[in-house]
This record gives structure tokens, sequence and C-alpha cells, in this order.
């Protein structure tokens, strides 16, 4: 079993876009230009900025435009407030780089951002959705007009989702294939180490993300296992925060709250048999027993 290094910062997204010709053509493909050379690039990632545990994922200037792109395995609706706090880095650095002095007579002028989110998660969302900070604003006051608007565009990336988006960047296309691989497996009740190791001899072997994975196969394994442990994190804090409800359906009844516990679970992928085991160890249940509940209320997230 491959260990899970819990300092590896980076994630698979970043890993395969992480060259000036990879972000060139994603940039190509979601912007509709048609710009040819990646010198015009010029990578600005703070990798020194951590926000609630995690980096952004590339940041680049190319044409007077800044762009943040973020990827994204579970839905966040405060996208945006992490745009703004990262997008005001971005700013520090490029005055203090140019040596611009925000107290002086003359407008400075600023590169122009743009902000995308990547999603491939497991809940249903639209090709495209606009997300708002000022939809986080207090309705308190709703005669006054905020004085700061940020928007994130968050692509679902899932297969079957912007296709067009997919045909003009292959790489993202297979990027998308090959988490999709993953999760067939995981679906299937492979274990996770089994899944990943399986996807990636598949993929190469087909020609989805080949160059890329032959020359970093042990730092894939290691960046899906560090994810999912993230993600099974993420859905123990999900149950944690239910816990009041989840007691209130306890003692109304214990299958409430089996209920709630896998229904909690399915929605952020979590595979079935894991799910078992959770319901054997929080509910003193047999096995026999606990994948009776799964079968009767698992729903996979689509």
């Amino acid at each position: 079993m491959t260990t899970v290094n819990r300092k590896y910062k980076d994630r698979l997204f970043r890993m395969v876009f992480s060259s000036g010709e990879a972000l060139l053509a994603l940039y190509n493909a979601v912007s509709g230009n048609s710009c040819t050379d990646p010198d015009e690039i010029e990578i600005v990632t703070l990798d020194d900025v951590i926000y609630m545990g995690m980096k952004n994922d590339a940041a680049f200037l190319i044409d007077d435009i800044l762009n943040l792109y973020e990827h994204q395995s579970t839905k966040n609706p405060n996208m945006p407030l992490r745009g703004v706090l990262y997008m005001a880095n971005e700013y520090r650095r490029y005055l203090e780089e140019y040596r611009l002095n925000i107290y002086g007579s003359s407008l400075i002028r600023l590169p122009l951002p743009q902000y995308y989110v990547f999603y491939n998660g497991r809940e249903e969302e639209p090709d495209r959705t606009e997300l708002k900070i000022s939809d986080a604003y207090s309705k308190k006051y709703s005669q006054l007009t905020p004085c700061l608007e940020f928007k994130a565009v968050m692509l679902n990336i899932n297969i079957g989702h912007n296709q067009e988006l997919m045909e003009h960047c292959q790489k993202l296309k297979e990027y998308a294939q090959f988490v999709g691989e993953v999760r067939k497996r995981l679906d299937r009740g492979a274990r996770l180490e089994e899944a990943a190791d399986e996807a990636i001899t598949h993929c190469i072997k087909e020609g989805i993300l080949a160059e890329f994975l032959i020359a970093h196969r042990a730092e894939v394994n290691e960046v899906i296992l560090t994810e999912y442990d993230e993600q099974f994190h993420i859905a123990s804090e999900k149950e944690l925060s239910r816990q009041e409800g989840l007691e209130q359906g306890l003692n109304q009844g214990l299958e409430q709250g089996i209920k709630a516990l896998i229904e909690a679970y399915a929605e952020l992928g979590i595979p079935r048999n894991k799910i078992v085991a959770k319901l054997e160890e929080k509910f003193s249940l047999s096995q026999e027993a606990s994948e009776e509940y799964v079968e009767k209320w698992f729903l996979p997230a689509k």
C-alpha cells in the first residue's frame, strides 16, 4: 500500500497544466483566443500563499490579462471570496515587482482579472455557472449597492460536459477521461490504490495522458491518494456538522441516522465498501446489515 504524503501540496490538475504549453492550450480553449507562443505566458502562481490549506492551481499573465485558474472536486460557493483574497496578493506582488506607487498622482494600470474554476465533482452541475461574491453579502441593507463585485466562472469538466471546450483542449479532455477511469473502478468496489494504478495502466495503453502518466506515475498515484484522503476527511467533517441532526434522528429512530450518514458519504463520492465499514463502526452493525442499508439508500453521485 502506498503511503499518503500529507506534505505533498500539488494537485493532479496543477501537475497536468504546469507547463506554459499546457496552460496556453487551456487558455485558448477557455478564452476563444488563438495564441501560439508559450513564451507569452508569465506564470505568477504564488507558491507560498496557502488559503484554507490549499494553494491556487495556476495564475498567469498573458496579453495584459491576469488569469486565475482553480480546480475543485467538491462544490464550494465560497470560491469568489477565495479568489478575491488570492487576487489581492497577486496585485500586491505586481505592484512590488514593477515598483508602482499607489499613493502617486498617476493612475496605475492593472492587468485585467479573469477567474475560472474547473469543477469535476460528483454533484450534477451545469456546464457553466457564475458565482458572485455579492451573493454572500448581507441582505440587511438592500438599498445599498456593494462597492465590490468579483465573479468566478465555474466550468464543469466532467465527461459529457463542455464538449466544445474539451475538443479545443485535448489535455483537458484526457484529464477528465483519466479521472473518470479512476471513479469507474471505485464505483465497482476497487480499493483506491488499485483503482488509481489500474486507471493509470489503462490510460497509458489507450494513449490518454500517456506521456505524462509514464513520466510521473509514482507522483500521480500519491496525489490521487492524497486528494481522495482529503475528500474522505471532508465527508467526516460533514458528518460532524450534522451531528446534532443525526443525534435527533437517532432518538427518533436508528434508520434515520443511518440514512443521513449514507447520503452524506454518497454525495461526496465515497465508495460503497468504505460506507459499509463506517456503518459497522458507528452503529455497531454487522457487515450483512450494513450492506443491506447501503443497498437500500446508496445513490451514487452523478
